[in-house]
């Protein structure tokens, strides 16, 4: 597992351009003073403040990365309201979330619509965060595992692995992200996450034969109880929804779970 923790702040559909300057002006000073070797920060704003949020981040010279919330599988073409792996490229992202359960759910994203926007994702040089996880009744009729390494085997398929767009697999970051857990303040024991963390690692690393991405938890994760998900080797970062809108909050759990100041 990677030594140094990613943080992901995924703001959903929160904050206009004007709140977005506010936010970076409090939050990027404080990251920057955390320590010589400061964890790794990644924030996904809404569509229309990746371009101000980019121009920032490279004016001050920030080691912040930017991620989209979404993208659409295909290059282009007549899908009013979606935009493009290429776009984000242009507009500044290193990184998109693909699969979070949001989209899954609320949207009727597929396991198939995943792998495509994967592909499309790798394709264009965007580095993925894939989201994956189970329902309260998977976790209740002891399918956890199966449900995920369906997820898993959907979107990292053959055609992924032979076409060498998964030759830096170590760098991208897969979400586990139990669905129960997301915004209802209840979450998993650590040792529990940390056990799904080593099931999924050794999945990619069987399948794809290239290392293994830095596994992240996601699901109600808060200044209470950051420093006790942080504690096993096996959890490298968070993902965080609510918590991130807040530059202080945010801030202060990245300090708690790296020591920091």
């Amino acid at each position: 597992m990677a030594s140094i923790p990613c943080f992901i702040a995924n703001w959903k559909m929160n904050k206009t351009v004007t709140e977005t300057a506010s936010y970076l002006s409090d939050f990027i000073g404080k990251y920057a003073e955390l320590s010589d070797h400061p964890p790794q920060v990644i924030i996904a704003p809404s569509f229309t403040s990746l371009s101000i949020m980019a121009n920032t981040l490279k004016e001050q010279g920030s080691k912040i990365a930017l991620a989209a919330q979404n993208l659409h599988f295909e290059p282009s073409g007549a899908f009013t309201g979606e935009i493009s792996a290429e776009m984000l490229c242009a507009a500044g992202c290193d990184y998109v979330i693909i699969g979070h359960s949001e989209r899954r759910n609320l949207f009727g994203e597929t396991d198939e619509m995943v792998h495509r926007k994967l592909l499309s994702a790798r394709k264009a040089g965007l580095i993925p965060i894939i989201c994956i996880g189970e329902s309260l009744k998977d976790r209740h009729t002891e399918k956890t595992w199966p449900r995920l390494q369906g997820q898993l085997s959907a979107v990292l398929t053959d055609d992924i692995i032979k076409s060498g767009l998964a030759e830096n697999i170590s760098d991208w970051l897969i979400a586990y992200e139990p669905v129960w857990a997301i915004g209802t303040g209840e979450t998993p024991e650590p040792d529990e996450v940390a056990d799904v963390h080593r099931q999924i690692q050794g999945f990619i690393e069987n399948t794809a034969g290239k290392g293994s991405p830095r596994i992240l938890y996601g699901g109600s994760v808060s200044e209470k109880n950051i420093e006790t998900f942080m504690k096993p080797p096996e959890i490298g970062g968070v993902l965080v929804g609510g918590a991130s809108l807040s530059a202080e909050t945010f801030f202060k759990m990245i300090a708690l779970a790296t020591n920091g100041t």
